[in-house]
């Protein structure tokens, strides 16, 4: 049952999102929040800068642990960064930034630092998958859900394709109905067949759930928080994964966005490579993106990281820590002004996201996402491309300033 603390913020939360009056927005979410099927104890949506930290905040609430989506983001390995450019026919060259600990399962890498348990589960075909998922429902356990997020009616028509890897909380059932916990206030509701194929989309973790199991035993936060923390500063200076590609990951990545965009002799560099029309605004709206909205937190989920450092250094009493926390924080500073001066420069995505955002938020139709027709370009792009490259630059200093701070600790 949502508690009265919980219900006012809703509302206020609600309000101020849609501008209706206080007395429009409870009577709005109290009508939600007693929707008959949610699962016990699972009373809270939505809320928070991180959408894969939130759920699982939400996930271990219902199960009686309370940590913060703060904590939670830290002790998932918090930041991280990769840089990619992919090329697929009839479309510009996509850019990609993972800003947000990476590769490792986020959800996975937190409970196994906090020796919580819980299980993963898959089915190549959907029968099964459902059986079971109706089973742990049934059972009053909530089920983390991997989907393709295009195939979310909520969030068509897609800007991605059907099987972009997206998580969400499955929290209830209601006949033939899932109540689904994803960016808004209250559970979406979907019928059972749109969400079987969203979660069939996604073929490498098709059905796949996550469900927790009871705790072991007593939680050693101070030991988490050095783990995570020795991982973040291992994978931000590398190796990560081993291979060839490691060149895009943490500082070497970022060094390599700076240096596409200060490149204006070879196809590498932005000049030549977003030269076709529409090329370049598409890539500056992907880099807003990245940077504030798909698998980040706001500002490249520096600010958030930063806050868990605050946590650690008040847990483990050191000072390098917090240093390291001021230092992130001042490189979430550039990344958000990289992504405002991106979206500044590729009208009118401006509009349409925040648009498409609203109707997500609050359930109502969502318009298509803009394509690179309709996007306008920088009137100066070699000027812009050398100002991104200075902030891109000034976040890189930052950061690794941040890291000699934490030298002490390792994965």
């Amino acid at each position: 049952m949502t508690t009265h603390r919980d219900l006012k913020r809703l509302v206020r939360e609600r309000a101020a999102r849609t501008g209706e009056s206080y007395t429009t927005a409870r009577r709005t979410v109290l009508a939600r929040a007693a929707r008959p099927g949610l699962v016990p104890g699972y009373d809270t949506f939505g809320g928070g800068d991180h959408h894969e930290s939130t759920l699982l905040a939400h996930l271990l609430r219902q199960a009686g642990s309370r940590y913060s989506e703060t904590t939670l983001c830290g002790l998932a390995g918090g930041v991280g960064f990769l840089y990619a450019v992919f090329a697929y026919t009839g479309l510009p060259p996509i850019l990609t930034i993972v800003a947000q600990h990476h590769p490792e399962p986020w959800a996975p890498a937190a409970l196994d630092r906090l020796g919580i348990g819980y299980e993963i589960r898959h089915n190549t075909a959907a029968a099964p998958a459902r059986r079971d998922l109706d089973a742990l429902i049934g059972a009053g356990r909530p089920v983390l859900c991997t989907v393709g997020r295009g195939g979310l009616p909520w969030h068509q028509p897609a800007g991605a394709l059907d099987s972009d890897p997206y998580r969400v909380v499955v929290a209830g059932r209601d006949g033939d109905e899932y109540l689904v916990e994803d960016l808004a206030g209250a559970p979406h509701v979907v019928a059972a067949d749109v969400f079987a194929a969203a979660w069939s989309a996604h073929r490498k973790g098709r059905h796949e759930r996550l469900v927790l199991s009871p705790p072991a035993g007593p939680v050693d936060l101070p030991a988490a928080m050095r783990s995570a923390i020795g991982t973040t500063v291992a994978h931000l200076t590398g190796p990560v994964l081993g291979n060839a590609f490691d060149a895009n990951m943490g500082f070497s990545g970022m060094a390599r966005l700076l240096a596409d965009l200060r490149d204006e002799r070879t196809k590498r560099g932005w000049a030549r490579r977003f030269a076709e029309p529409g090329a370049l605004a598409f890539a500056l709206l992907r880099l807003y993106e990245c940077l504030e909205l798909r698998y980040t937190a706001p500002a490249g989920t520096r600010p958030l990281y930063a806050a868990f450092l605050d946590e650690a250094a008040g847990v483990l009493a050191e000072p390098g820590i917090g240093r390291a926390a001021d230092l992130f924080r001042a490189a979430g500073e550039h990344w958000s002004a990289v992504a405002a001066t991106a979206l500044d420069n590729c009208r009118p995505a401006g509009e349409i996201l925040e648009r498409r955002l609203f109707a997500q938020l609050t359930g109502a139709p969502v318009p298509p996402a803009p394509s690179p027709a309709e996007l306008t370009g920088p009137g100066d792009p070699g000027g812009l491309l050398r100002d991104l490259a200075d902030r891109v630059e000034a976040a890189l200093t930052a950061e690794q300033a941040a890291v000699e701070s934490l030298s002490g600790y390792s994965a």
